[in-house]
């Protein structure tokens, strides 16, 4: 099979490359409204892009009448944001971030999650987030349908226990996150195997 995607709708594309790139992480991201309001909302045109700067992309669809999204125009504003990852345990709540509410309503009050401080931009991270990434805008890349948004990570805030600082490893034991696949559905991350051997030993994977 061969498609053209030059014959093909807006939504026809994006039906096709949405259910065929996955799995893929997903950024909840928490921004501040023009009122104070505090808004989450969940996306998975996301990823990591280097680390020298470290820099991270998220892609926001624009409106179906051209407007901003709530995440978007408050990122276009303040130039902050912050990204969340999201594992087994709060995975529902991060789904109910999706939903639309008006502006001046919290998403986070709506889905019973829990503001903190966060230490270098003004958006508060998420308690229960196992991590978070506070960031400044780095650049935007403008598309007929989205605004592709770069950020800096200026800091890392990670559950208590996650990061092996003497060694700068990540305890993936202790590391549950979830991947979008298409549509509603998730997948989690514990079907993990390793294709390195060491002495014709598989290598485990508790930590990278």
């Amino acid at each position: 099979m061969e498609i053209d995607f030059s014959t093909l709708t807006e939504y026809q594309r994006y039906k096709l490359m949405a259910s065929l790139i996955v799995p893929r992480p997903i950024a909840l991201v928490t921004t501040l409204g023009p009122d104070g309001t505090v808004n989450a909302a969940p996306f998975s045109m996301f990823n990591m892009l280097g680390e020298e700067p470290p820099i991270v992309m998220i892609s926001v669809n624009r409106l179906t009448d051209g407007s901003l999204k709530d995440t978007a125009a408050n990122i276009v504003r303040t130039r902050e944001f912050v990204v969340h990852l999201s594992d087994e345990a709060m995975a529902a709540k991060m789904h109910q971030c999706g939903e639309r509410l008006p502006p001046d309503m919290s998403e986070l009050a709506h889905a019973g999650l829990t503001p903190a401080p966060c230490t270098q931009v003004a958006p508060p991270r998420i308690a229960q987030a196992p991590v978070a990434f506070e960031c400044n805008l780095w650049e935007t890349l403008e598309t007929e349908s989205r605004q592709i948004f770069i950020g800096r990570v200026l800091r890392l805030h990670a559950r208590d226990g996650l990061i092996d600082t003497e060694r700068w490893r990540v305890r993936l034991q202790e590391y549950f996150p979830v991947g979008r696949f298409g549509a509603s559905f998730y997948v989690t991350t514990r079907d993990r195997f390793s294709l390195e051997k060491d002495a014709g030993t598989v290598t485990p994977i508790d930590e990278m």
